[in-house]
């Protein structure tokens, strides 16, 4: 579930360790390979600069700014249907689902807070009511593991919950 930032972070980070490994093989002694180097080097703090930035959705260096961490993520989540579509299940009973614009944000922001793997093992548990011991052999983890992804996912719904509700 990676989103367009996720690929271009992983893009840049090879690129940037191919550059690294470039410049290991020039010769510092040699004029023309000095200028190289140079060159590579300004390359490799580009690309670390431009990771940094879409990692964290801020310039790096700002430290005060109207920049939030993780924008990208949280833009990738509101746009995607974290919610299951259960509208056919609700005509049965005539009841009505509606979730407000300011609710989606709030969902979008507790799964943004979350790592993927805290997320995919929440929803699974929690939304599919799966076992953790289930999960662990689906996605290939011990089960203890999925056990410690729920719990930190829980405590930051928790957490997330109860600062929207003061």
């Amino acid at each position: 579930m990676l989103n367009w930032a996720d690929e271009l972070i992983q893009e840049y980070t090879v690129g940037q360790l191919e550059l690294t490994k470039r410049a290991a093989t020039l010769d510092k002694n040699n004029p023309f390979d000095k200028d190289d180097l140079t060159q590579i080097n300004s390359m490799i703090e580009s690309m670390a600069f431009s990771i940094d930035w879409m990692a964290t959705g801020r310039q790096p260096g700002t430290y005060r700014g109207a920049e939030k961490r993780a924008v990208y993520q949280k833009q990738y989540i509101e746009s995607m249907d974290i919610i299951p579509d259960i509208t056919e299940q609700l005509e049965e009973d005539q009841k009505h689902l509606y979730i407000s614009k300011e609710e989606r944000m709030i969902l979008a922001d507790i799964f943004a807070s979350m790592s993927q793997r805290e997320r995919q093992c929440y929803v699974l548990h929690e939304g599919q009511g799966m076992s953790m011991g289930r999960i662990a052999d689906e996605i290939g983890l011990k089960k203890r593991t999925v056990q410690q992804y729920i719990e930190r996912a829980r405590a930051k719904v928790k957490e997330r919950v109860g600062e929207k509700a003061s």
